[in-house]
């Protein structure tokens, strides 16, 4: 019997262990409205990219119309502090005035199925407007994406707590803006999604980044990676945490421990 123990154990230990058995990467492209020709670029890309589009640009409208014919997720990069301008969220604004930008900046980007933060590192780590905004959207039927330029975020942690459908971003792609570095980028997050099961990764549609995924997005298959839309790596996650985000499935900031 000891054998039969031992190689037993030695099974399980290895299961604890193993590697997913899915793979799935879900890609956002941030910063969409302000060029028609790099907006067009980026529509072309193949298969489920979602598609952030700006508020305040000049093709905002157009654009999400269009990306939305083409059969796109399109969501609402909402620009929050230290980002300026008409639909910017500040803190210390009252909430009233928070209210009557997010909904005139739905206006401005339509078909939009959730948003994102624009920038955000002061924004998000605000407990009040992100419960609010949470409770905003779970009412308006729409889901979040937390870009997590802050680790002082609490966005996810409210959506969570609210039952929010809402997933945090991973990896962004392109802080260095040359091939190499988005092409390493792009490998850290086809091994991340290896070891954790799936992977959220967020670019912008620089001439740099665009290069990289036309080559690189047709090859996923091949690499044993699953491109899903972003509400089904929603549902995937199943709104719980990645290990980087939190513990146990809980995002730090909603009342559990740090």
């Amino acid at each position: 019997m000891r054998p039969l123990l031992l190689a037993l154990l030695c099974l399980l230990a290895g299961a604890a262990h193993a590697t997913p058995a899915k793979a799935y990467l879900t890609l956002i492209i941030d910063d969409l409205g302000q060029s028609p020709a790099r907006d067009a670029r980026t529509l072309a890309l193949p298969g489920p990219v979602t598609l952030a589009v700006m508020p305040d640009t000049p093709h905002a409208s157009e654009f999400a119309r269009q990306a939305h014919q083409a059969g796109k997720t399109v969501i609402l990069h909402m620009p929050m502090d230290p980002a300026t301008g008409p639909y910017a969220w500040h803190p210390g604004t009252p909430l009233p005035e928070l209210e009557q930008r997010l909904h005139a900046a739905l206006r401005k980007v339509p078909y939009a199925s959730g948003i994102n933060n624009h920038m955000g590192s002061r924004m998000t780590a605000e407990p009040q407007a992100m419960g609010w905004l949470m409770a905003e959207l779970q009412h308006r039927h729409l889901f979040f994406l937390d870009s997590r330029t802050s680790a002082a975020t609490v966005a996810a942690a409210k959506a969570q707590a609210q039952g929010l459908a809402s997933l945090s971003r991973d990896v962004f792609l392109d802080d260095v803006r040359t091939p190499e570095a988005i092409a390493g980028q792009l490998r850290l997050a086809i091994a991340l999604a290896r070891k954790q099961g799936s992977v959220v990764i967020i670019g912008h549609p620089y001439p740099q980044t665009l290069e990289v995924l036309e080559r690189e997005l047709p090859r996923l298959k091949a690499q044993g990676v699953d491109w899903i839309e972003i509400q089904q790596m929603i549902a995937e996650r199943a709104n719980l945490a990645m290990p980087a985000h939190g513990p146990a499935g809980r995002y730090r900031g909603n009342g559990s421990s740090q």
